[in-house]
């Protein structure tokens, strides 16, 4: 998707906002039609470089920065280059701007930055935090050896906008990633415009802070503070060696529009929190620059989470592609896209006690001998899949089926399953009970479709063929109950109760 279309699809944002997250109302933010309108919204405005910022790079501007800054100000940065050798730290503030015009933020390396060593722009604290906040129009130049901080620090009620900064160079201080946001107001708004950082950052060992922190940077953070609605819009990160964006929260609503992040360490995109809402996003993992465990492309971790019109792109598997976790309450997956390489890892995995899940037009290419989609546990939640169309050349060495469910009160409709690789490649195994497949079709390798232990199975409508040997259905002699109607069993029915 290209930029220019993502900036169609979000003209209207209150549309988006009212369709994307519960609760979240309409966001205001300050305008950024013309610099005049942006000046008359302040009632103080400050060109830096007329207050002694040196435009040239030489000389840190903090404390012109630290002298001008105040409620109601803009500073205004003109086109220069602008080295930081510390934080400016602001709290409990009202209406207060930053707005650069071709202008670029130097910081100093990890040995040469006085203070703590984490932040360029620490606005508001949780215990302290501030209204309306405008951060735009920075590109931050971290080229030099050794050099990575946090660009901005972000704690505020309401009325967050940061828009247009893009991260140069690979992060390799070991210090913290480039964006931590937090919207500490439940009735608070915040939104985190094309926010680029796509280099990434190195893993804590190989930095000048080794042994401080753990794996090392994240790439935009929303912690245990957060309480509002936030917005990630156009945003794009590189391989972190912790998560990509983590949303650790226990409360408030996250939401992810469009942009591109990808081969971060545990997931790209990791989302806790009340709600949360992934759409026209491209996650993507085709390397393990740091040599992590596990690469989810997506992560659920608890709350209710909606995944529409997203692309994940796998290539190179190192952990399941969406992973849905136990303590999530509910979750649904429609009208997007998984590719998942030649590695045994799952293209949706569903965790014992995660809640209810909806499947609803996906296309999963899979080509590792893994379930395409792994239902676990028995009864947390129904699952229902419905127009998934599962294709790829994986084989059945290691997980035989292309779906393997546990759970009771299951939906399978409208299914097409064509999985015709090696080593009695199958097609779907049920284990729980009271469940339903119709109107579906299965092409595969060996058996097509296995009850086991299963109970209370409907099966109509539905066609299952198999291309090498086995049967159209075996039933397993610990089943219950089943139920066939109108069927298409060219390959037969074994039935060993």
């Amino acid at each position: 998707m290209s930029l220019n279309d993502s900036r169609k699809r979000s003209i209207d944002r209150r549309s988006y906002i009212k369709g994307c997250l519960v609760g979240l109302g309409t966001l205001t933010v300050a305008g950024t039609s013309s610099a005049t309108a942006l000046e008359d919204q302040y009632e103080t405005v400050v060109d830096v470089v007329e207050a002694g910022a040196d435009p040239e790079g030489n000389e840190s501007i903090t404390p012109v920065l630290r002298e001008h800054v105040g409620d109601d100000t803009l500073l205004e940065f003109p086109e220069g280059r602008y080295y930081m050798d510390e934080q400016l730290r602001l709290t409990n503030f009202e209406n207060v701007g930053f707005s650069g015009h071709g202008a670029t933020l130097v910081p100093a390396s990890y040995y040469e930055f006085d203070g703590p060593q984490y932040r360029l722009f620490r606005l508001g604290t949780h215990e302290d935090p501030g209204r309306n906040l405008l951060f735009e129009g920075f590109d931050v130049d971290q080229t030099a050896e050794d050099t990575g901080i946090r660009v901005i620090s972000a704690e505020v009620e309401d009325g967050l906008s940061v828009r247009n900064v893009t991260v140069e160079g690979r992060h390799d201080s070991g210090t913290w990633g480039p964006g931590l946001f937090n919207i500490t107001d439940p009735d608070g708004e915040g939104h985190v415009y094309c926010f680029f950082a796509d280099d990434g950052a190195d893993h804590i060992d190989e930095t000048p802070n080794a042994g401080n922190m753990w794996r090392g940077a994240t790439g935009f953070a929303v912690d245990q503070h957060h309480r509002g609605s936030l917005i990630f819009e156009n945003c794009r990160l590189g391989d972190y060696p912790d998560n990509g964006l983590y949303a650790s929260n226990e409360t408030g609503r996250i939401g992810v529009d469009g942009g591109t992040y990808q081969n971060s360490g545990t997931a790209s995109i990791r989302l806790s929190g009340s709600t949360g809402r992934v759409e026209g996003a491209t996650v993507v993992v085709d390397e393990n620059s740091h040599d992590s465990a596990g690469q989810h492309a997506i992560r659920l971790d608890d709350g209710e989470h909606e995944l529409e019109d997203i692309t994940v792109d796998v290539p190179e598997p190192n952990g399941d592609a969406i992973r849905i976790m136990d303590p999530v309450d509910s979750a649904s997956i429609t009208n997007s896209e998984i590719t998942v390489g030649d590695e045994p890892n799952a293209a949706v995995r569903i965790d014992p006690s995660a809640g209810a899940t909806t499947i609803d037009d996906v296309d999963i290419d899979i080509n590792g001998s893994a379930n395409a989609v792994r239902i676990l546990g028995s009864d947390a939640g129904a699952v229902e899949l419905e127009d998934v169309h599962i294709t790829g050349d994986a084989s059945g060495a290691r997980n035989r089926e292309a779906i393997f469910c546990e759970r009771n009160g299951c939906e399978f409709v409208g299914l097409e399953v064509e999985q015709l690789g090696p080593d009695n490649r199958r097609g779907i195994d049920l284990r729980g009970s009271d469940t339903i497949i119709t109107d579906s079709e299965f092409e595969t390798t060996d058996t097509a479709i296995t009850l086991n232990d299963a109970d209370g199975v409907t099966l109509e409508d539905t066609t299952a063929t198999v291309d090498v040997d086995g049967y159209s259905l075996r039933i397993l002699d610990s089943t219950g109950t089943v139920s066939r109607t109108n069927n298409d069993l060219p390959d037969g029915v074994r039935d060993d109760r």
